[in-house]
Order: C-alpha cells, then structure tokens, then sequence
C-alpha cells in the first residue's frame, strides 16, 4: 500500500483534515476550540502547527493553530488547500482602533489593509484584501446571536506588533505614525496580523474566508483617557467561529 504523503510543514496527510477550518494563532488556543467538536481528535503538532479534527452536523471540520503573521498563515493555508480545505475562519484577539471599538467587543472584518508583505507574494497591491460575504454574514449573524456588541469593517494588517504599540523606537517612525493617523481618519476597527494575507491567500487559490476578532485593547481609547478594561477572554470569538463555520456547512448542504 503507497504511503500518503505528508504537507512538508503541518504533517498531515489528505484524509486528516476537513474540507472547513478554523485557524487561530495560539497552539494552546486548539484543543479548546476542539473541544466544540464532536469527537475531536489531535492530527499533528510541528513547529506552530497544532491541529485537531473533528465533526460538526456530521462534517469534518479542523482546528489549525497559525503562530504570528502573514507568513506561517500562509503556509498553513496553502497545505490545508492541498489537502482539500476550501473554507477557512480565522478567530483571534486584535487592538482596537475606532474609538467606539471597546476591550471585550467583537469585530468581524469585511476586508483588511496590506500594510504587510506576505500578500504582495500573492497579488498586486491593487488588489483588495476581501473576507468572503458569505462568511462574513454568517460571524456577524452568530457574534448578535451571542448578543456581543459587533463592529463590521475594515481591520488593519501589519508585519510588526512593537511597530504599532511602540512606533517611536523605529527610525521609520514618521511613517509608522503618518499611516497610523490615515487609519483613524478611514474609520478602520482594529490592527490585527493575519488577514490581509488569508484574504488575498484565500482569493488566489478560489477558496472562502473570513475573520472575527476578539478586542484585547483599545490604545486610542486609552489616548482619549476613556474607561476601558483589558479583556483577554477568547471564548466568546471561538463560539463565534463555531456557530459561523456550523451555518456554513448547513447553509451548504442546501
């Protein structure tokens, strides 16, 4: 019997994964997300890359863990497209930016700026990153039925995390700055480092995706010396994910 051949960096083979997938960034975030499944099991942990496979409404569906930015993100979901994924939700944490976008909020995005580089290895920068509308509809819809306060637009992409929260230690700073005050104006929800690439990613190869975020912070709030507390509490962003991923495959069947 020929052995399957395993993605050179998740280790999977086809068969492992489902044809929906949830991508989160943390490892230790999967087996909680897993744990929505019915009868989940772990595939494989290399390097960033935890997965679990499990069911909802009978498919099958995976948990892929991402690490930090455009390029793991990347590579995770070239390797999960070979092996037959063709729709993909990403659920993470973000820093708020609109100054109505408070700490415990959810933000679903409808597309996100490439202020990174991993997407210019996919498209020109002419071309929009986009989330799926289908997707999109479907975190909005399950993010009201949990009854979170729900912002819907445009997040902002980076490859740089200190670049964002502590600009003025870069010798590029003016323009970190510069951007920073065009985001404001453009009524942008939230920073986040994933997206921009999934959605162009996504694009590329004619798949589906979309993201929801948890709001950690806002730091323009903080500017404005507005009340906030500091919410690193997930579940409700992977309960989202869930729901959403579930009408999916519902809306699909049909």
């Amino acid at each position: 019997m020929q052995e399957l051949e395993k993605q050179f960096h998740i280790k999977c083979v086809e068969g492992d994964v489902g044809k929906y997938v949830i991508l989160c960034g943390d490892p230790g975030r999967c087996p909680s997300i897993a744990a929505l499944f019915d009868d989940a099991k772990q595939i494989a942990y290399n390097r960033e890359y935890n997965i679990f496979t499990g069911y909802l409404e009978g498919e099958k569906v995976t948990v892929c863990s991402t690490g930090i930015g455009g390029p793991s993100t990347a590579i995770a979901v070239e390797e999960l497209h070979n092996l037959g994924a063709h729709t993909f939700i990403r659920t993470g944490t973000c820093g708020g930016i609109d100054i109505d976008v408070k700490s415990g909020d959810i933000v679903v995005a409808t597309g996100a700026i490439r202020y990174e580089h991993t997407s210019m290895e996919y498209a020109p920068i002419e071309f929009p990153a986009v989330a799926d509308l289908d997707v999109t509809i479907a975190l909005r819809q399950a993010s009201k039925a949990l009854g979170k306060t729900t912002h819907v637009g445009v997040a902002q992409c980076k490859d740089s995390f200190y670049g964002q929260h502590s600009p003025q230690k870069s010798p590029v700073y003016y323009e970190l700055q510069q951007k920073w005050e065009s985001w404001k104006r453009l009524g942008v929800k939230c920073s986040e480092m994933e997206s921009a690439a999934l959605f162009v990613i996504a694009s590329a190869l004619h798949c589906r995706a979309g993201s929801c975020f948890h709001v950690i912070w806002n730091q323009e709030r903080e500017a404005a010396g507005l009340d906030q507390d500091m919410s690193e509490d997930t579940s409700a962003a992977v309960q989202i994910a869930v729901e959403a991923m579930r009408s999916l495959i519902i809306a699909d069947r049909k």
